[in-house]
């Protein structure tokens, strides 16, 4: 049955009520919150990958995407991932209680301390792992969650948070603070977003279409996590032979990830030498939608369209142009990034400190992949996604971007 619009109000208050309880929780009992969730992940890989198994296979029937089943397959190395993650996650400093503190010339002492954001409303398609991560993250901050996954990883999503709750109720904390949200209504999404004083912040973590209709419906805040068009160029002083397997991880590693590579720039003083080592790479891996130097270079691949410059392919697509100098790159990526990850290649470091500069992204990347921005990979344990606008978070959202502060102000009979 689903459920009714009381019924998210009244789950999002149940969840607030049970937050309050891992707010003050000691760095000890969330740490061994999060082993215990580790150790369950371990044993239970069993069912999860059966679980799996029944969304990946109703999802090849309702036909989803080769990036979207991507995705939503789990695997032993994804879930023994999703355990390092939250071990990871339980060895980072606790950030709550930590105090910047100084006293005023009339005495008043004035403490700065760090305290959970409240409650957190996570939503996101097809990756099950974000389950996980945005539990891990939420405990560790002292903040409930709500959890509004997919239906294509329904069978996942239940059993992942059923493992949860289960350690959550065996260190005697409420089961509630973090939870599922049952309705998978579109309608759900409008509901939840306009839950004011019971949602602190809601964080799509998904493509353009989910991101974009949680911002135009939403009265709560909004962590807005952005569109991967990443850009990668190969400035006229690159190391061609380093740029090829950047370039081929970049583009093929996990092609239906934000921080994969969708356009790579080349500067025409090294296009066709660069050309000529990525060819027998990518021919029949990778669709090639090129500007025409490019394809009359290549060989082979298909003519770009206007709106490839501006699209995430999220598949096995690269679009490729050849670009005059560096001016001209950085006016392309001026034109069509997304602010996600943009990457140089060059051993020139006046290019590249001009690059660093001047690239408005919350990643700029030299001489290696794009695939590096990543929560785990900045050593942020789990993330809850890659913010892409200025304000509160930029870049990957670790634990740090979900807490916010409190002043308390002591004094000793002070008046003003």
């Amino acid at each position: 049955m689903m459920s009714t619009t009381p019924d998210l109000r009244q789950q999002a208050q149940t969840c607030k009520d049970a937050s309050r309880q891992l707010a003050w929780l000691a760095t000890a009992e969330k740490d061994r919150l999060l082993q215990a969730l580790a150790t369950s992940l371990r044993q239970h890989q069993s069912g999860l990958l059966e679980a799996n198994e029944k969304d990946c296979q109703a999802g090849q029937q309702a036909g989803l995407s080769s990036a979207l089943l991507d995705r939503l397959r789990l695997t032993a190395p994804r879930i023994e991932a999703m355990a390092e993650g939250a071990e990871m996650v339980a060895r980072l400093t606790d950030p709550i209680g930590r105090e910047v503190a100084w006293t005023r010339p009339n005495g008043l002492l004035i403490r700065r301390v760090k305290v959970p954001l409240g409650v957190l409303c996570i939503i996101y398609e097809a990756r099950p792992n974000v389950t996980v991560e945005s539990a891990s993250l939420a405990i560790k901050a002292g903040n409930g969650c709500l959890l509004r996954g997919s239906r294509s990883a329904v069978n996942s999503n239940q059993l992942l948070l059923k493992l949860i709750q289960d350690c959550l109720q065996a260190q005697g904390l409420p089961r509630e603070a973090i939870q599922g949200v049952a309705d998978l209504r579109r309608e759900s999404i409008e509901v939840l977003a306009r839950l004011n004083g019971l949602i602190d912040l809601m964080i799509p973590r998904g493509g353009a279409d989910l991101i974009q209709r949680v911002i135009q419906c939403a009265t709560v805040p909004v962590l807005e996590t952005g569109v991967g068009n990443c850009h990668l160029y190969v400035h006229s002083a690159a190391d061609l032979d380093q740029a090829v397997p950047i370039i081929i991880n970049s583009k093929c590693s996990r092609p239906a990830v934000c921080n994969s590579l969708e356009t790579l720039l080349l500067d025409r003083s090294v296009a066709a030498p660069m050309l000529q080592l990525l060819s027998p790479q990518m021919q029949h891996k990778v669709e090639v939608r090129g500007c025409p130097e490019t394809l009359h270079l290549l060989g082979w691949g298909t003519p770009v369209l206007a709106q490839d410059w501006d699209t995430e392919f999220l598949d096995q697509i690269l679009a490729v142009r050849v670009v005059d100098n560096l001016d001209q790159a950085l006016e392309h990526i001026r034109q069509h990034g997304s602010g996600h990850t943009e990457a140089i290649l060059s051993n020139d470091l006046a290019a590249v400190r001009r690059f660093q500069r001047e690239v408005d992204a919350c990643t700029v990347t030299v001489n290696a992949s794009t695939r590096f921005t990543d929560g785990g990979e900045f050593g942020f344990g789990a993330e809850i996604g890659i913010s892409t606008q200025k304000m509160h978070a930029r870049g990957p959202v670790g634990l740090e971007e979900l807490t916010t502060y409190k002043y308390w102000v002591e004094g000793q009979g002070q008046i003003r």
